[in-house]
């Protein structure tokens, strides 16, 4: 399985920051996984935004998710997040990864993509 972000490297302040996440390997609808966004703010650890299931059905962290929100295109096994009236605050290097349903684990990541929230 292999997972790649794709979207821009930098957003303005107040803009929406929407990343694309295109699997291979794997359909994003087989009912034993999920499909989540995770963040790496720089000096700081692993923040989790939030996951898409196998049927469509979405979960997201409380502190995102007045500005989150996660699609999927199973026609092009892709999953996409959107954040919101982003701040400087949202610069982050973001991952997409797969969750297994069973253990919970995330076991296959993408690379990352940096984004950065700057005028």
């Amino acid at each position: 399985v292999q997972l790649q972000e794709s979207g821009p490297g930098l957003v303005k302040p107040s803009q929406t920051l929407t990343l694309t996440c295109t699997v291979s390997g794997g359909s994003i609808t087989t009912s034993t996984y999920y499909w989540g966004w995770i963040r790496q703010p720089p000096g700081k650890g692993l923040e989790w935004i939030g996951y898409i299931s196998y049927s469509g059905s979405t979960y997201y962290a409380p502190s995102l998710k007045s500005r989150t929100s996660i699609s999927r295109d199973p026609s092009n096994n892709q999953f996409s997040v959107q954040l919101s009236s982003v701040t400087p605050e949202d610069t982050a290097v973001y991952y997409c990864a797969r969750k297994a349903t069973i253990g919970g684990i995330y076991d296959y990541w993408g690379q990352g993509t940096q984004v950065t929230v700057s005028s």
